[in-house]
């Protein structure tokens, strides 16, 4: 017992030799749905996936750290690259999420029933995740120095970003109700005529939103133990509560198909709330003469 707890006085990069077939799989996994929707982000000039994609760039990379770390253990380079590009991922997804609950509004109409002034909400969610995605990034690089005293600093550091990251969502999915139970209450002109899924976009939302808080909020809980604590010590609750829920989000965002928007008028690119790829067919519904086949 003693031996244990002279043990864990002293800083480890790994508290266990990282498991080979797991991070392998993992990395096949993230590889092949990274491709999946960098391709149709291609195809449908769906831009504003863009830090979705990028994010799951960040998790193929982090798990071939976690192979190379496999072999070996005391690499600090192949540390850093699986911790931080690990770590950082889901804010990338996040992102791209909360840009689409901005567009949706807008392509509804449903301007008026935002919690938040549509102007401002994808300002709003974005620079909440861009501090959030710094925030982590500053902790994760003061605990790849390598120190036990400087790994508690960068500990102290991730878990403010990573608080940061859960209160943004919980207003972000608030955000959403309130939006969602508005225009079920009142639904515009282009609600009713169905002009894209949006109940199947919110639930959506609602899902992948989830999936991300449960992962953060594992992720506090583990910084909290610190470098010798029971989470941190058992290599698979990080890809029961990481790799398998950050998946999931790849999988589920595939269901919010970009192939059935149209382009964008100038006047809503102009706005600045919405990107080309991103359907919006107010011009649409009002002037039935024009298709909305595409």
């Amino acid at each position: 017992m003693a031996n244990t707890e002279s043990a864990d006085e002293f800083f480890a990069l790994y508290r266990y030799t990282p498991s080979l077939p797991l991070a392998a799989v993992s990395l096949a996994c993230f590889s092949i749905i990274t491709i999946w929707h960098g391709t149709r982000l291609f195809q449908k000039r769906a831009f504003y996936l863009t830090p979705f994609v990028i994010g799951g760039v960040f998790q193929s990379i982090g798990y071939a750290g976690r192979i190379w770390s496999h072999y070996d253990l005391n690499s600090l380079p192949a540390f850093i690259i699986q911790s931080l590009l690990i770590l950082l991922a889901p804010a990338l997804f996040a992102a791209s999420i909360y840009m689409i609950l901005g567009r949706l509004i807008h392509t509804l109409r449903g301007d008026s029933y935002s919690l938040v002034p549509l102007k401002w909400l994808t300002k709003v969610f974005v620079t909440g995740d861009v501090i959030s995605f710094l925030t982590q990034s500053m902790g994760g690089g003061i605990q790849a120095a390598g120190s036990l005293e400087l790994y508690d600093i960068g500990e102290k550091v991730i878990i403010a970003g990573l608080f940061v990251q859960i209160a943004v969502f919980g207003f972000f999915v608030v955000t959403s109700i309130v939006f969602h139970r508005r225009i079920i209450a009142r639904p515009t002109q282009q609600a009713v005529a169905g002009v894209v899924p949006w109940r199947k976009y919110l639930w959506i939302l609602y899902a992948v939103s989830v999936l991300i808080m449960v992962r953060s909020i594992f992720r506090v809980v583990e910084y909290v133990q610190g470098n010798a604590g029971y989470l941190i010590r058992r290599e698979y609750f990080l890809y029961i509560f990481d790799a398998a829920l950050m998946f999931l989000v790849m999988v589920v965002m595939l269901f919010m198909e970009p192939v059935s928007w149209v382009k964008l008028d100038k006047g809503d690119i102009e706005d600045g709330m919405l990107m080309p790829g991103f359907r919006s067919l107010s011009t649409s519904a009002s002037n039935p003469g024009r298709s909305t086949g595409e």
